[in-house]
């Protein structure tokens, strides 16, 4: 139910150094896969699954860029070929499978698809990203629900009032309309607030940035959805008047919400969440709070996601209610459809291979 023939992030650099031996084992698109560090430092990504006894090697230990399997310590490739065993002839092995990975933009990506198509140009663009005028914090949630839910969470924004009430909800997201529209690879979201009271995490925003809390602000979201499962959303509040979205930067405060969705099973994922601002870059004390206060608002959206996917489960065949604030997550589901359509059209060459997993 998700593609495989797309870049995903799969973990952070700091992840797999911060392991006792320098391996991470992680589940991506239903397939087991350990990270690494190679040879020359380069990260590398292979099937969990020793092919001398089906052992994972996440278990293993990295010794001088080779994985050591934790169980026999048979030696693994980069390439997914075995090396070495002590006592034994172990070159005529299978290989197990390698997948391509990138390193790039503070963020460890891989492919679960046919490797023939993992073209670095297929990275999206992140225009904050190693840009010293913008300044990025965040963190990474494992959520027990199908990687769409989530993403129905973040192209509708009404539910800000309910389950944000305290932090960034307020009624004027009910009130004001959205609009939708799609293209053949992006679905787009957008909401605009016009003379409200900032929100209480809107009102820090404003405070941080030498702006005065007490005033009526402009508010915009817009959603940015582009498969497999990324949704960018830009974000912001200008003092009322100052041509909201387009307002000169000493003025309003605004930032985009990262949100990079990889499907771990049907009904989990990893869920790499953040906020890339463009006031105050150098401020890292602004980037550790701002941190911490996303942190709790999206803690409260993984209990409403795993308790919503828990009654989904226990009632498959129930319909659901699909209202004007749905386009967005309507239209992105109808966009991975595509995706998924046309991988089913041109198979993969590991589409038919046995699992290992």
């Amino acid at each position: 139910m998700f593609p495989r023939n797309a870049w995903y992030v799969a973990c952070t650099p700091d992840e797999v150094a911060s392991t006792a031996h320098g391996a991470l084992g992680r589940q991506i698109c239903g397939q087991r896969m350990v990270f690494y560090r190679g040879p020359d430092d380069v990260m590398t990504a292979l099937e969990d699954f020793c092919p001398h006894r089906g052992a994972p090697l996440s278990l293993g230990r990295v010794c001088d860029g080779k994985l050591v399997c934790g169980y026999h310590g048979l030696e693994m490739g980069c390439d997914g070929k075995t090396v070495a065993m002590p006592g034994q002839r172990v070159r005529g092995f299978p290989a197990i499978r390698a997948y391509p990975v990138l390193e790039r933009y503070g963020f460890v990506w891989v492919w679960p698809g046919d490797p023939a198509q993992a073209s670095p140009d297929k990275l999206p663009a992140l225009q904050w990203a190693d840009n010293p005028e913008w300044a990025y914090g965040g963190g990474l949630y494992h959520i027990g629900c199908d990687y769409r839910l989530m993403i129905d969470n973040l192209m509708d924004l009404t539910h800000e009032t309910y389950v944000h009430a305290s932090s960034i909800g307020q009624k004027e997201i009910d009130e004001s309309p959205c609009t939708t529209r799609a293209t053949a690879d992006e679905v787009i979201t957008s909401r605009f607030m016009n003379g409200v009271t900032a929100p209480p995490f809107w009102q820090t925003a404003l405070r941080m940035n030498g702006l005065p809390t007490d005033q009526p602000v402009d508010r915009w979201q817009v959603c940015h959805f582009t498969p497999p499962s990324h949704v960018m959303i830009e974000v912001g509040v200008a003092l009322a008047g100052h041509g909201g979205v387009e307002a000169p930067a000493d003025k309003k405060a605004s930032a985009i919400v990262v949100d990079f969705i990889t499907p771990e099973t049907d009904t989990s994922i990893w869920y790499f969440w953040g906020m890339a601002r463009h006031f105050k870059p150098q401020d890292n004390s602004l980037t550790v709070q701002i941190r911490e206060g996303q942190g709790r608002i999206f803690a409260e959206d993984r209990e409403m996601l795993e308790l919503q996917q828990r009654n989904l489960s226990s009632h498959p065949g129930r319909d659901l209610l699909k209202l004007n604030i749905d386009a967005g997550g309507v239209q992105s589901r109808r966009l991975i459809d595509r995706w998924l359509a046309d991988e089913r059209a041109a198979p993969s060459m590991h589409e038919t291979a046995p699992s290992a997993t």
